[in-house]
């Protein structure tokens, strides 16, 4: 079974151009989740998927391969899509480039479900804890029935706890494990109106009755979508209070030496 890491990469993000070249402890952002995705045992190659020139040259200065993309695909899956036209897989396993602190092995639970269950698509949440990460729109929230089969994603909290407060609720992690045939769908399929409404790519599948999976990770990644979220990751690279966090820096900072 041939599997493929993919780390979409754009250049030209609406709020933090050139945010894959962020610097974290003095490499780019792209760099440190190439590191995470490239320490995957079940991956059988890692290609970064880059639009602009600036970051191709970025991925050859520090050893990363890379797959030069169209610059106007409107989304990450349709990146993702173009590389499966270029390399055949049996899987393509998507983890965001603005995810610095992705651990490598949450990477391989989704890919280990994903071979078993022979899924279509599969993707990876988390349990939310913080009431400032719940009401964020930029973190995307999940409803499962107990087939971890998605019913909703939205970017509002749900479900709405009315009568019970007894469940958590559970956030999108930036790692999806696709097949061809989920790709092919999902670029030859027009956008439905709950996608547009909640800006959430997932929900074309949903919308079209096709199955998609999530299944949990314990995963403290936090997705880089600004310049404070940056400077977030950067304090907590740097030395900051999460004692998981640090071990994981600390075996990084020994590739960077």
């Amino acid at each position: 079974m041939n599997i493929i890491g993919v780390i979409p990469a754009r250049y030209q993000s609406t709020r933090f151009p050139g945010k894959p070249l962020g610097d974290i402890l003095g490499k780019p952002m792209i760099w440190w989740v190439y590191q995470r995705v490239k320490a995957v045992k079940e991956l059988d190659e890692v290609y970064a998927a880059v639009d602009n020139i600036i970051l191709a040259d970025a991925c050859k200065k520090f050893d990363i391969p890379f797959i030069m993309t169209e610059n106007n695909h409107p989304n990450h899956i349709s990146r993702i899509y173009e590389v499966s036209k270029k390399i055949p897989a049996d899987f393509y396993v998507c983890v965001n480039g603005d995810e610095p602190l992705i651990d490598s092995k949450s990477i391989s639970v989704v890919i280990n479900y994903a071979k078993k269950d022979k899924a279509y698509f599969t993707g990876a949440f988390r349990y939310l804890s913080d009431g400032a990460e719940t009401i964020d729109i930029g973190n995307i929230k999940i409803v499962t029935n107990e087939n971890n089969e998605a019913l909703y994603i939205s970017r509002n909290p749900i479900p709405f706890p009315k009568s019970s407060l007894m469940f958590k609720y559970k956030k999108y992690v930036g790692i999806e494990c696709f097949t061809k045939e989920a790709l092919s769908f999902f670029v030859n399929t027009k956008m439905g109106n709950l996608e547009q409404i909640e800006d959430i790519d997932h929900l074309r599948f949903i919308e079209n009755k096709k199955t998609i999976k999530f299944i949990e990770v314990k995963s403290d990644s936090i997705s880089v979508d600004t310049p404070k979220d940056l400077e977030k990751v950067r304090i907590l690279m740097g030395g900051g209070k999460s004692e998981k966090l640090d071990l994981i820096t600390n075996k990084l900072r020994k590739a960077v030496a």
